[in-house]
C-alpha cells in the first residue's frame, strides 16, 4: 500500500469526520464508555481540534486517517477501523514526532490496549494514571493512562 501523509484540508472534513465516527466506537468499546460518543462534528468544535497541527493518511484512493497534535501533546489519532492493522497509525505516529519532536505526552483511555502499545512501540511509557470527566463529554467519568517520552 502506498501511503502518503500530508497536511489536512478542509477538503478532507467528510473524511475525518466519517473515519472519526467510525473509530470512536471501537476505542470507547475498550473503556466500556459506549454511550458516551459524541461525533466530530461537535466534539471538533468541543474539544478545539482545529487549534491542533492536523496532518492526514491517504492511500491513492482516499483519506484513511488522520493525526492532531500541538508542540507538545499528541492529542487524536483516528484510522478507518476498515484499515486497521495496516501501519497507518505508525505511520501518522512518525509523522507527528517528525513534525512536533517536542511532543512529549499522549493520553490513552484505559483499556484501549491496541492504542497504548502502538504509544508505547513509538517511545511513550506510562506516567500515571487518573480519574475525571471526559473532555467534550464531561457528564461520563473517565480513567485515563497518561503516557510520556522523552523530547526527541
Amino acid at each position: 500500500m502506498t501511503l502518503t501523509i500530508r497536511p489536512y484540508t478542509q477538503a478532507d472534513w467528510p473524511a475525518i469526520m466519517a473515519i472519526h465516527d467510525a473509530a470512536r466506537p471501537v476505542e470507547l468499546r475498550y473503556a466500556h464508555l459506549d454511550d458516551a460518543f459524541v461525533p466530530l462534528k461537535i466534539a471538533a468544535e468541543r474539544e478545539d481540534l482545529f487549534d491542533d497541527t492536523l496532518l492526514v493518511a491517504e492511500d491513492p484512493r482516499q483519506v484513511v486517517g488522520f493525526v492532531a497534535f500541538t508542540a507538545d501533546e499528541l492529542g487524536w489519532l483516528y484510522v478507518a477501523p476498515t484499515q486497521f492493522n495496516r501501519g497507518i497509525g505508525s505511520a501518522l505516529v512518525t509523522a507527528a514526532l517528525e513534525a512536533a519532536p517536542t511532543i512529549t505526552d499522549v493520553e490513552v483511555l484505559s483499556g484501549n490496549q491496541p492504542a497504548r502499545h502502538l504509544y508505547e512501540r513509538h517511545g511513550f511509557q506510562l506516567a500515571q494514571t487518573v480519574s475525571g470527566h471526559m473532555p467534550g463529554n464531561e457528564q461520563f467519568a473517565v480513567t485515563v493512562d497518561q503516557l510520556s517520552r522523552p523530547a526527541g
